[in-house]
């Protein structure tokens, strides 16, 4: 398996020699060139440089990502360079330039303000009009990570928050160091900084940048450091949380330490960083069960559900020369849960305690080739191995939103992946012109072991039944025939455990509202092997054609073995122009392009699993097997029945979705280092994935009472379960954002957006209501998260300590309303009511979200799709920090009049951190189920921006941190 690893790396390498461009024979010009860094080594990026020749003629360059400035084409002289950073000491420095000759100069800013805590390396920079300064981006460093939550996961909720609502059903990307994160994001020591909706059309990268989080991780420094640090949580400082009955036993422990310095001389460095999690969380059953006297009742517990989980991670710098400099950087992230799949309508017996063991090697080679070209050659190795255990010797039951017990969704199960991927870029200045191109090559490995359902599910759904008086008589209607009422699906179940215990028969049980709704079951060979293979080149020019002008253009393209489409040409364009003189206080941003989504392999491999050979699966409704309730027949048993599987499939007709996207942005620099931007995106997406089941009965032909009626279109054959690319998306967006600095000791950033968006899927598994009249499926997306608010500000206040308070707020997420009946025939839950032509109608629903018919007539409208609307989410966080200095170390610039202070090298930092100061109830998605007797009711506390948890709403954690 590695050889073919090697192997694809040198056919890439390779590959890629033609593409480089001939470099000059010799220089008809000089260069300068250099790095900016701090003290501590970290680099300084977005910095003005300025280069003064003999003449008084000026020259000005940035820095980019990297720290790197350039200035290409200098003539043979004395120059004077200027350095100004915000919070750093002016550098100035004079430079002789020989003739043809490549000047490298690192330069290193020293700290202007005598107070540590007063710096800020992310105060508003001058906008320019280079493609990656958008200024709608956010870019977060030490003070502003430090209102985010320090939990990993809640760490990446709350960053996708601030990202805002997805360009796109395809939502953001988060990268780290330049690979797509698989897993955990790196604990926040770790960080920085994150860069956030950066220069949204570059060729790049496969997805839009608008919802792109780019996170670096810490070099290695030039002096021996080292941080630890510890985070507490008790449930004595929390709140409850409101769907929990009782304050639940709670206790969260976090042990951090990392250390950096030189690794061996001058030229190498490393960061080493560990981080132990033991959470002894909760999960929170929010459920209606039945009692033992079989009244409906409902279930409100919670579960322990310990958490063990290391993140250990190593990263070595090496200065090879002035040109030429290497990074490796290894992260194993093992993990141990019990308990997972318990909570909301999830019962303790359908628990799964799960362990994940995974690696990630990364190896990244940067070389300056010229004074014009650079190259970056990045790889990375990672692996995963998951096992997961539950008690699945019992068929599952779903009481389809009452509850879910029965047995686990399997005994043991396995899923191993082995990726490697690698990326090449190489960047070009050719007089006004940027040039960067390469590419990145992927291909990953899975062993999915899953005997999923196995034991088989028993689904109970509401629907007409008799009605019963108290003693569980049938009522008599007129002409003596029993009255029909509306039942949920706890009613059914009850009625079927009731009627069992009396002894009728699973005939008579049916005739009075009991019995199973639907029973499925899969068997066969539970493993299967796939490997997918993805490919991405581009090409982008972006050509400064005035100093207030720059025009971008790039081209990528696409491709993967698990389907057939081979023309995923992505072209994209973009400008940004500053009215005025170069330099100006506004800039004018717009772009048009197209970025395509891949197909995962896991729909490959669904598809190669109930191929009805490999796996066999079968969704029944006949009376016959549903009378076996509680026991669950075999496969076999089914087979011997001679009833159809059911089959998934990709389609023949199967390519990759694509999005194309426009924006037009202005940013304005206002007083007090304040930069305003408003932006509006437009977005229309193609091919997105959906499903549908393609031998459904025929319209009209099926009768829900006559399980076996209906006309397929193909006599003969099972349900096919397809997966399609016939879905379409429809965006708006206008975003307002502004980020700046008061004063040295006050800075903030805040963003308003306002989204539509409408499409006639929200994924893969997205089946319609009727599959063969797709007109009712366009409305709301599931992303049409109408209003969204982010605000932070970080406060230097007295006595040293810092106040960093944030707020989110947005409106709510649409739900779908749904039946939770098949009318159909197509073993789905998914037909949706129509509106009611009055409310009198046997069976009408009457909810705040209008009267609903569960019963349309053929051919009547039904309700749009996601026609309900959650409640919206607010949550005010708040950090207060405390540093102690202490200890005698050497003299630094203090950046007055040449002045100097003695820098404690020792530091001691409190902090409490508060998230949802205000305990707001924010409540997750309603149950969108019109039989269920929780319909428009939320059942679950809604996590977003790492604000909530099952155990509590309010939470409030201490931390200390020891750096040396």
């Amino acid at each position: 398996m590695y050889k073919k690893y090697i192997a694809a790396i040198m056919t890439a390498l390779v590959s890629l020699v033609p593409c480089a461009p001939a470099f000059p024979a010799q220089q008809t010009s000089s260069s300068i060139r250099g790095q900016i860094t701090d003290e501590l080594g970290d680099v300084i990026v977005n910095v003005e440089v300025e280069l003064t020749g003999p003449n008084g003629e000026r020259l000005t360059s940035r820095t980019n990502k990297e720290g790197v400035y350039i200035f290409n084409t200098v003539a043979a002289g004395k120059y004077t360079l200027l350095v100004k950073a915000n919070g750093f000491a002016p550098h100035t420095q004079l430079v002789e330039v020989a003739a043809k000759a490549r000047e490298v100069l690192d330069i290193k800013l020293r700290v202007a303000l005598k107070d540590e805590k007063e710096v800020n390396v992310t105060a508003a920079a001058p906008i320019n009009t280079d493609p990656d300064s958008n200024a709608s981006a956010i870019v977060l460093r030490e003070k502003e990570l430090e209102s985010l939550p320090d939990d990993p996961d809640e760490l990446a909720a709350a960053l996708q928050a601030l990202a805002g609502p997805s360009a796109g059903p395809g939502g953001g990307q988060i990268y780290v160091d330049g690979f797509t994160l698989e897993g955990r994001v790196p604990p926040k020591n770790s960080i920085k900084e994150v860069r956030i909706n950066q220069n949204p059309f570059t060729a790049e990268f496969d997805r839009l940048g608008f919802g792109r989080i780019f996170i670096t991780t810490r070099p290695g420094t030039n002096k021996y450091h080292g941080t630890a640090m510890f985070h507490f949580n008790d449930e004595v400082l929390n709140s409850r949380n409101a769907f929990a009955p009782t304050r639940a036993p709670f206790q969260l422990r976090y042990y951090t330490f990392d250390t950096s310095g030189p690794l061996f001389g001058s030229r190498s460095s490393f960061f080493a960083n560990f981080q132990r999690r033991e959470i002894d969380d909760n999960a929170v059953i929010n459920a209606i069960t039945l009692n033992p006297n079989l009244d409906i009742s409902p279930l409100s517990d919670t579960v322990l559900a310990p958490r063990r989980e290391i993140f250990f991670s190593v990263r070595a710098d090496y200065q090879i020369n002035q040109n030429h400099s290497m990074l490796g950087h290894y992260v194993y992230t093992p993990a141990n849960v019990r308990n997972s799949g318990v909570g909301d309508f999830s019962l303790l017996s359908r628990a799964i305690n799960s362990e994940d063991d995974s690696h990630a090697i990364r190896f990244t080679t940067t070389s300056i080739l010229s004074a014009t070209t650079a190259n970056e050659f990045r790889l990375q190795y990672a692996f995963s191995r998951r096992n997961h255990q539950g008690d699945g010797s019992q068929p599952t039951i779903r009481v389809l939103d009452a509850f879910t017990g029965g047995g686990a969704t399997y005994s043991r199960s396995a899923f191993d992946v082995d990726a490697l991927e690698f990326h090449n870029y190489t960047t070009r200045t050719i007089r006004a012109h940027t040039l960067r191109f390469g590419g990145r090559y992927r291909n990953a490995s899975y062993r999915d072991f899953s005997p999923a359902n196995f034991a088989g599910t028993y689904t109970f759904a509401g629907g007409f039944a008799p009605e019963l008086d108290g003693a569980n008589r049938v009522v008599p209607g007129s002409s003596n025939n029993p009255a029909g009422i509306q039942i949920s699906s706890i009613e059914r179940y009850r009625r079927t455990l009731l009627f069992q215990r009396q002894g009728l028969s699973p005939a008579e049980i049916r005739a009075l509202g009991g019995g199973a709704t639907q029973f499925s079951i899969a068997g066969g060979e539970p493993e299967i092997n796939a490997t997918q293979r993805d490919a991405g080149v581009f090409l982008q020019d972006d050509w400064r054609l005035r100093d207030n002008f720059t025009f971008s253009a790039g081209l990528r393209y696409e491709n993967q073995n698990n389907i057939s489409s081979n023309l995923n040409f992505a072209p994209r364009f973009g400008f940004a122009w500053s009215p005025g003189k170069a330099g100006g206080k506004q800039v004018i941003r717009g772009g048009i392009g197209i970025f395509y989504d891949r197909i995962p392999l896991q729909l490959t491999m669904a598809a190669r699993r109930f191929d009805g050979v490999n796996q066999r699966q079968f969704i029944v409704s006949d009376p016959a097997v549903l009378g076996l309730f509680p026991q669950a027949p075999s496969v076999e048993t089914l087979a011997q029945f001679a009833l159809p599987q059911t089959i998934r499939r990709l389609a023949d007709d199967v390519r990759a979705p694509y999005f194309a996207q426009t924006s037009l942005s202005f940013e304005r620099q206002l007083p007090n280092n304040t930069i305003f931007t408003a932006t509006y995106i437009y977005g229309r997406a193609f091919h997105l994935l959906r499903a549908r089941n393609i031998n459904a009965p025929l319209p009209g032909t099926f009768n829900p009472d006559t399980p076996a009626s209906g006309v397929k279109p193909l006599p003969g054959q099972p349900n096919i379960f397809a997966y399609e690319t016939s879905g379409v998306f429809k965006q708006h967006q206008l975003i307002f954002t502004t980020t700046g600095r008061f004063t040295k000791k006050v800075s903030y950033y805040a963003s308003y957006a306002l989204n539509k968006a409408d499409s006639d899927t929200d994924g893969a598994g997205t089946f319609p209501a009727n599959t063969y009249d797709l007109s009712d499926e366009f409305g709301r997306a599931s992303l049409d998260i109408r209003h969204r608010v982010n605000v932070g500000t970080s406060i230097a206040t007295f006595y040293g300590i810092d106040l960093s308070p944030a707020v989110i707020w947005r409106s709510g997420i649409p739900f779908n309303i749904t039946t939770g009946r098949d009318f159909n025939g197509d073993t789905l839950f998914t037909e949706r009511p129509a509106f009611a032509a009055g409310i009198n109608k046997p069976g009408v629903v009457v909810t705040r979200f209008g009267a609903f018919d569960p019963n349309p007539a053929p051919g009547q409208a039904l309700i749009p799709r996601n026609l309900g609307e959650g409640p919206s989410f607010y949550a005010a966080n708040l950090s207060l920090t405390k540093t102690f200095s202490f200890g005698d170390g050497p003299a630094a610039a203090n950046g007055r009049e040449g002045g100097q202070t003695k820098e404690k090298p020792y530091k001691l930092t409190f902090s409490i951190r508060v998230y949802n100061l205000f305990n707001t109830n924010n409540q997750g998605t309603p149950i969108g189920n019109i039989t269920s007797p929780l319909f428009g009711v939320s059942n679950t506390t809604s996590s977003e921006g790492g604000t909530n948890s099952a155990t509590s709403n309010r939470r409030i954690w201490l931390h200390a941190n020891f750096r040396f």
